[in-house]
């Protein structure tokens, strides 16, 4: 299943040693401006390289095959492909036999009886570049109606951060929320790279200027849709909508969104009831679990089933949830850019406003 979406949809195509990745995304409005140098912004934000990340160095150079004329969208599939420039698959010659602990490696293997030992292969982050392209997509037509999606991190390694300063992340090195835990949140990214370990991370997510109607109940719901999209993202393990877990050590009164004459008084809700926007913004959380890619020795076994000690070689983020808040980002707009799509047919007076 390479495919998500109802109305935007699209499917993600490629490995992270082979010879190129991309996406199709179908559903795009004909009409929309395409901002070429707005995409590779959104690529140039995901892509590895410096102190905080993987050594990769790929320029992740997007390509747009189909689907645009003359500047704009011309209503048809959209196909856009990045090809990859920095493969070095001899990293993981010492491995292609044996389980690394915490990857898709066994699972993948015991699925389909083989699999592509090359950096994950299909269950690569590197996957994720799609993601991203299709997340600029839906961003462009998000902003035709003033709908904005920021990300962020508001902890690393337990350390959570007491300020959420989105427009400050994006200036960020490492899409830090709260300048005043920066410091220290670097620190911690160096010290797991450096002791040749990993930490894990929280992203927290904003969307404003959110109409009211947004979420297809009951099976398409706008909550149960943003945490499948979350969800499906390499190394995600839980996220929090609204106040999310914490909702569970309060009381009734004090978890619900009174309202008065001009909204809704607070968030708790994180701006859905009942699966459907109620106009407030969107707030998330989604947490990531250490990067799987350490260099430290662990037990494991090969595929014939026999015991053996793992000592991996190679490149790795040392915090994934840094480059991840931007696939996170991308992801909600795509889901927004979706449910925008079906409301449009919700009502019958919308489609009349279309055919009378």
């Amino acid at each position: 299943m390479n495919t998500f979406g109802h109305r935007f949809r699209f499917t993600t195509f490629g490995e992270s040693h082979g010879k190129a990745l991309g996406v199709i995304v179908d559903g795009v409005p004909a009409g929309i401006q395409i901002d070429l140098d707005f995409i590779q912004s959104e690529m140039d934000r995901r892509k590895p390289g410096g102190k905080y990340a993987t050594k990769r160095k790929e320029s992740d150079t997007i390509e747009i095959l189909s689907g645009v004329f003359e500047g704009k969208t011309t209503g048809t599939s959209l196909a856009m492909i990045l090809f990859n420039e920095n493969q070095k698959s001899r990293d993981y010659d010492s491995v292609k036999d044996l389980f690394r602990p915490g990857h898709a490696d066994f699972t993948y293997f015991h699925k389909y009886g083989l699999r592509d030992y090359r950096g994950g292969g299909r269950s690569s982050a590197r996957e994720t570049v799609g993601r991203v392209a299709a997340g600029a997509i839906a961003k462009l037509i998000l902003k035709e109606i003033g709908i904005d999606v920021y990300s962020g991190i508001s902890s690393i390694a337990g350390m959570k951060g007491e300020s959420y300063d989105f427009e400050y992340a994006t200036k960020s090195e490492i899409y830090a929320l709260d300048k005043q835990k920066e410091e220290l949140w670097k620190e911690a990214i160096d010290n797991a790279r450096k002791t040749h370990n990993s930490i894990g991370g929280v992203v927290s997510l904003k969307a404003t200027n959110i109409p009211i109607g947004l979420g297809e109940p009951i099976y398409y719901k706008l909550d149960a849709i943003l945490a499948d999209a979350m969800m499906s993202i390499n190394a995600v393990k839980a996220i929090d909508i609204g106040d999310g877990i914490a909702s569970v050590d309060s009381n009734g009164f004090e978890n619900n969104d009174q309202i008065d004459h001009d909204g809704f008084k607070t968030n708790h809700s994180g701006g859905i009831l009942g699966g459907i926007s109620n106009g407030d913004d969107i707030a998330l959380k989604v947490y990531f679990k250490p990067t799987p890619s350490i260099f430290l020795e662990q037990d494991t076994i090969l595929t014939d089933g026999s015991e053996t000690k793992c000592n991996l070689e190679g490149r790795h983020d040392p915090c994934v949830a840094t480059r991840g808040s931007i696939v996170a980002e991308s992801m909600m707009a795509i889901v927004l850019a979706d449910m925008l799509l079906l409301n449009m047919s919700s009502r019958i007076e919308n489609i009349k406003k279309v055919y009378n």
